[in-house]
């Protein structure tokens, strides 16, 4: 690695302005200009005239090229500019989007965040990335914008499929897997991983995105900052983001204690830290801490900022702070240090570091494709079965219907190659005065993502079917088994121009049927009629438009209803689950949902997805999850407390690690849980009772039974993902080292203290099969004493 000393003396060479401008970016598409031919045309030669003192980060880049060659070469020309226009001949890093794969046309994508979480195997997420990196590193990018290490709790919050669900330890696994596939296990890597957002984005009031956070230190150190603890110490995690909303008062992107005390001095960052998009100029704007760009940039620099993005906006305002003594020279000194050690790294700075890597090869599409498949197969999480599923492909006549049976948009997040080919797309069409009740000459830019955008839907499925030709809807995928499917069109995702729902139209879709199955759920995106996605929370998460109505109708008739629920959070389902035979829940699978539900429903794949998130029974129960402290929450250990007066059953719909099966799974134990060696250990027998072949997932939980502070009535220690055959047993130890049981003690120290531990083993957080205490010593900074 670079020598600190080495670049503390070309830091010395740099004038002040020219230190500022590594501190900001350049948007790309501001040189984009008309070219011969009225398309847009890359001048490069507005580099220098923009940043004149050299450029630190270049944004928006996947708005360059069409495909990678175009892409690549936009890149390297504007790199080579940036070279030219900057002291010493320093590149600007290149930032991507990627939680779900390349974001752009020409990168492979992968079912959501949260469907990888649903797999509870961390190394399909390591394999996922790694395709990613391959990418990156073949275009000359050096920064990935992901894992998103956010907990998410709130199912109204429009984000929760961009995250690993609500559990610590899950989203600590899976971020530190993502960060390996990108860097790489050597940390010597050219690209680097990018956590976000810190901290406490996904419990933001109400659901509501960008809202302030009401949570306590202890919950935000112990809970919140695990899966950031986690990818730091195991991982490398040498870049994060900041998030966009506030803790008690302070915006996380003017947080001293957030960005240096607790990120740095605790949890031993050393790296750099970027804004997310336009968090600096929201001091101003969103927040009003600050009245002027040069406040809200020596706010967001002293607290431990280092990076303002997309675009320099407030930090070049740093110079006059410097110049009137306002602030000292040193804090910028700071920042910049921490970007020139990352360009270093990446082989930006001739002469330091490793020099910039030949760019070569391609990623592999093959393994791109297994890949996809199995998150797809081994996402899809059985809800509820009364023995319907799996279906027979002979002997049955089944009928398809539903909105989401016949579309494949559906299917993807917001962070994919199909949504961010909407955006462009909407503004385009509004602009030129296609979209019905939207008035071109009014609209902004930034309307795009609240407005509805009526009419616009089918050219966006249009496009996701151009972007992925060949990957068939669920209604394609079923028909190609060969089986006696029909497919009737019925129901729709808003209520808005659809015809109301007439129940003899529904029976006599339904007349003749063995089977109806029907596949309904949401869109998740940033534009158009979207009801998940950023920027898209929702008061009251249930299935959009008549869907509901939909599934009643059709278990009306009295023909089994499978329903296929596609989406990438909770919803409340209670309603649909009473009127199903079944229910599947497909989380956002992609390009290969089709026929991933498709092998499941026909029984080709045995479902063995486990939920990353707890599935509310009623909307007054949210937020609603496993890990919640003693007196607090559903689950109450050492006896009953108050409870909702009106809600019968105050347990949730489905609960953290549930999926079910096609055959059965036993757990025992014949042996105690033991501490060696800084570890505790469980040793547990699973067998496979059933008459199918299967996969499942066995979790360790564990409780403190008394501890100075409140703690929570279970957390995940541990969990292991395996496949048995029929009838077939293994034998295996389910394990954490003891410093996995530490949270901040009553005087503020972070330790475990000494005591009884009850840890179960089972299928599910309340599917519990092994329970057995054993006695722990106390932990002080991860040393047992």
């Amino acid at each position: 690695m670079t020598n600190p000393e080495d670049l503390a003396g070309l830091i010395a060479r740099l004038t002040l302005e020219q230190k500022v401008a590594q501190l900001g970016g350049i948007a790309l598409p501001g040189l984009l200009a008309p070219g011969p031919t009225g398309a847009p045309t890359l001048d490069t030669g507005r580099v220098a005239e923009l940043c004149p003192h050299g450029v630190g980060h270049l944004s928006l880049a996947w708005f360059l090229g069409q495909d990678a060659d175009s892409l690549r070469d936009a890149l390297a020309r504007v790199q080579q500019a940036v070279r030219e226009a900057s002291p010493f001949g320093i590149g600007g890093l290149v930032h991507f989007e990627g939680i779900n794969g390349f974001l752009h046309a020409a990168g492979e994508q992968f079912p959501t965040a949260w469907a990888q979480a649903a797999t509870w195997d961390p190394d399909l997420a390591r394999q996922a990335s790694s395709v990613t990196a391959a990418h990156m590193r073949d275009l000359g990018v050096q920064l990935l914008f992901a894992p998103v290490m956010d907990l998410s709790r709130d199912p109204r919050w429009g984000r929760v499929h961009e995250t690993y669900g609500e559990d610590p330890e899950l989203a600590a696994r899976f971020s530190v897997a993502f960060v390996h596939g990108i860097q790489g296990e050597d940390e010597r890597s050219e690209l680097l991983a990018t956590g976000k957002h810190f901290l406490g984005f996904g419990a933001s009031e109400g659901g509501r995105n960008m809202a302030t956070t009401q949570l306590g230190r202890r919950t935000l150190v112990d809970e919140y900052a695990e899966p950031f603890r986690r990818a730091i110490a195991e991982a490398g995690l040498s870049v994060v983001m900041n998030s966009y909303n506030e803790l008690d008062g302070v915006p996380a992107a003017a947080d001293h204690w957030l960005l240096t005390t607790l990120l740095r001095d605790e949890l031993g960052f050393d790296g750099m830290t970027v804004s997310d998009y336009e968090s600096v100029p929201m001091l101003r704007t969103r927040y009003r801490t600050a009245a002027t760009p040069g406040e809200a940039a020596k706010q967001a620099v002293t607290a431990g900022l280092d990076v303002e993005l997309p675009h320099a906006v407030s930090y070049p305002s740093l110079v006059e702070e410097v110049a009137t003594g306002r602030l000292d020279e040193q804090v910028i000194d700071r920042a910049v240090a921490r970007v020139l050690t990352v360009k270093a790294r990446t082989g930006l700075i001739p002469g330091f570091g490793r020099p910039s890597p030949a760019r070569s090869g391609t990623p592999d599409r093959a393994k791109a494709a297994a890949v996809r498949q199995a998150v797809a197969e081994r996402s899809t999480v059985l809800l509820h079965n009364d023995g319907t599923l799996p279906l027979a492909e002979e002997r049955q006549r089944i009928v398809v219907t539903g909105p989401a049976a016949d579309e494949l948009r559906v299917h993807f997040g917001a962070y994919t190659s199909a949504a961010a080919a909407e955006m462009p797309a909407a503004i385009k069409a509004v602009r030129m005065g296609q979209v019905p009740g939207v008035d071109s000459a009014t609209f902004s830019s930034t309307d795009i993502v609240t407005t509805p955008l009526p009419g616009l839907q089918p050219r966006f499925e249009e496009m996701v079917r151009a972007l992925h030709p060949g990957a068939p809807t669920v209604w394609e995928a079923l028909r190609e088994s060969g089986a006696a499917v029909e497919y009737v069109s019925l129901g729709s995702f808003t209520a808005e121009g659809s015809r109301p729902l007439d129940a003899s139209v529904v029976d006599a879709a339904a007349a003749g049927a063995d089977v109806i199955v029907a596949v309904v759920g949401e869109r998740t995106g940033r534009v158009g009629g979207n009801t998940a996605g950023e920027g898209r929370s929702s008061v009251s998460p249930y299935l959009p438009g008549d869907q509901e109505e939909l599934i009643d109708l059709l278990a009306a008739t009295g023909r089994p209803v499978v329903t296929v629920v596609v989406s990438g959070r909770p919803l409340l389902l209670d309603r649909v689950v009473r009127a199903s035979a079944a229910v599947l829940l497909a989380p956002l699978l992609g390009e290969a949902a089709g026929p991933a539900i498709a092998s499941v429903l026909f029984g080709a794949t045995n479902p063995s997805g486990k939920l990353p998130a707890t599935f509310p029974r009623h909307l007054g129960q949210i937020p609603v999850y496993h890990g919640h402290r003693h007196g607090s929450g559903y689950d109450h250990p050492a006896g009953e407390t108050y409870a909702y007066v009106d809600l019968p059953d105050q347990s949730p719909l489905f609960v953290f690690g549930h999926g079910l099966s096609y055959t059965s799974f036993e757990v025992s134990s014949n042996a105690d849980a033991e501490v060696h060696d800084g570890m505790l250990r469980t040793p547990v027998t699973v067998t496979n009772s059933g008459d199918r072949d299967g996969e499942t997932v066995v979790q360790l939980y564990a409780r403190h039974e008394y501890a100075s502070v409140v703690r929570p009535v279970r957390r995940l220690l541990d969990f292991r993902r395996l496949t048995l055959a029929a009838g077939e047993s293994a034998d295996l130890v389910l394990q954490a080292p003891l410093e996995r049981l530490s949270y901040t003690l009553a005087d503020g120290r972070r330790g475990c203290e000494a005591g009884e531990v009850t840890l179960m083993t089972g299928l599910s957080s309340d599917d519990i099969r092994c329970t057995t205490s054993v006695l722990v010593p106390a932990v002080s900074d991860g040393v047992p004493r």
